[in-house]
């Protein structure tokens, strides 16, 4: 159970969908919307939560293939209520061996990274208008340094999540007046299972930490602290904004 020691969080009775939340930063997300009360459901590809080594009891999972625009319906259709819907889910393709520069790839990581978000955002919006969460509901994407800056190796992953900063802010001015508030978390190098061949690689590890003011790379609480605050009443006047939860790597001369 994660936590911090001078702030807590009552998510009870919240109905939460953590895209992606088997695991990774996405897993830490779900895991502490579960710690702080809420009905957490998580998405993942496998078939049920049995095939994945991590323990998700006390979560509800649902299979959701993110590229599948018909999956995307099918799962929206599923749900009953929702107050939180975290867009977490998503991968760079060249940890799969593919080269993003190969345009039909370049479209899956931007199907994956973007217009799946949007799809399946857009299909929440009748349960996110019923919400009755003091502050409102709330819509966190996983937005990332890619957002920012120009990274060789990932051109497709980087283009969907640039265009999810575009997407955050439309979406903010358009639910302004209904009380669903649409923020994005970009994120730094910190430790997952798509981040880890990174930290294997002593020199480019090296240099992404000597950039870092804070001297240390990130780590799912502090993802899950961002989301929880965005997702809460203290943040119900924060809307449409891109918060780098990066140690100052983003602002580092």
């Amino acid at each position: 159970m994660m936590g911090w020691p001078d702030v807590a969080y009552d998510f009870n009775s919240a109905a939460v969908v953590v895209t992606g939340g088997t695991g990774g930063l996405g897993g830490a997300v779900a895991a502490a919307f579960r710690d702080a009360g809420a009905q957490v459901t998580i998405t993942g590809t496998r078939g049920g939560p049995d095939d994945y080594d991590e323990d998700l009891s006390g979560f509800d999972y649902k299979q959701l293939d993110v590229e599948d625009r018909a999956a995307i319906d099918r799962f929206a259709g599923t749900l009953d209520r929702l107050d939180v819907l975290v867009n977490s889910a998503g991968i760079a393709l060249y940890a799969l061996g593919l080269d993003e520069y190969d345009p039909d790839v370049f479209e899956r990581a931007v199907a994956m990274h973007l217009t799946g978000v949007y799809r399946l955002t857009m299909r929440c919006e009748p349960l996110l208008l019923a919400s009755k969460r003091p502050g409102g509901a709330s819509v966190v994407s996983m937005a990332s340094m890619s957002s920012f800056f120009g990274i060789d190796i990932v051109p497709g992953y980087g283009a969907g999540k640039s265009g999810l900063v575009g997407m955050t802010r439309v979406l903010a001015v358009h639910w302004g007046k209904a009380a669903i508030r649409v923020n994005a978390l970009a994120v730094g190098l910190a430790r997952s299972k798509m981040t880890g061949p990174v930290f294997d690689m002593p020199d480019v590890n090296d240099a992404m930490l000597a950039r870092v003011p804070m001297g240390r790379h990130g780590e799912g609480e502090d993802v899950a602290g961002a989301a929880l605050f965005l997702s809460s009443s203290a943040a119900s006047w924060i809307t449409g904004q891109v918060l780098a939860v990066d140690g100052g790597f983003s602002i580092a001369g």
